[in-house]
Order: C-alpha cells, then structure tokens, then sequence
C-alpha cells in the first residue's frame, strides 16, 4: 500500500508541479514599502488546484500573498503595466527611428 501511494504522489507531483506553490492565505494590509519594491506580480485564480484568489508580489526572491480587492495593490499592479507598456512603446519608437536613419544612409 505505501509503494502504492508513493507512485500516486510522485505521478500527482509530476502531473500537477505547481501543486504546491498556492497561497494558502493572504494579508489584507501590506506596508507601501514593500509594494515599492516588486518586481513582478503574478494573479492566482480560486479555479483548478488554487482554491484562493490572490495576488503573488515577488520582491528579491521572495513571495508576498495578498488580497487582490485591497485598494493599494490594485494601483500598483495598474501603474506596473503602464509602466511595462510605454517601456516597450518606447523601444519601438527607437527601432524604428535606427531603421530609417539606416535606409537613409544607404541611399
């Protein structure tokens, strides 16, 4: 029997990695501090092996579980993907500009 179980929790761990990484619970309150300093955010959705909506801050290797209705992660996460969006706006913008002074050179 124990054989048994440990080939379904191995075939479990195989199948389903992320198995174990869920937020188990999260903090309502989180200082300003830390919010200044992720470095990414990840959403977790109450569906499949996750039964808790969260929102996963990563800051320095570390994983910070939070309400996803709190006031002050909502606008960190709207400021990051602006902040994302004209980043890459703006590499666009300087591609282009070298592609045209490159065509203009070879004419």
């Amino acid at each position: 029997i124990s054989v048994l179980f440990l080939t379904l929790l191995l075939l479990f761990l195989a199948l389903f990695p992320g198995a174990f990484d869920c937020c188990m619970k999260i903090s309502d309150e989180i200082p300003r501090g830390i919010l200044r300093r992720v470095e990414r955010f990840e959403i977790q959705k109450a569906d499949g092996l996750c039964h808790l909506e969260a929102v996963i801050l990563h800051i320095k290797g570390k994983k910070f579980c939070v309400n996803p209705w709190n006031r002050k992660v909502k606008k960190m996460m709207k400021e990051m993907k602006h902040k994302i969006h004209r980043r890459k706006s703006h590499v666009r913008k300087q591609r282009r500009a070298r592609i045209t002074k490159q065509k203009e050179q070879k004419q």
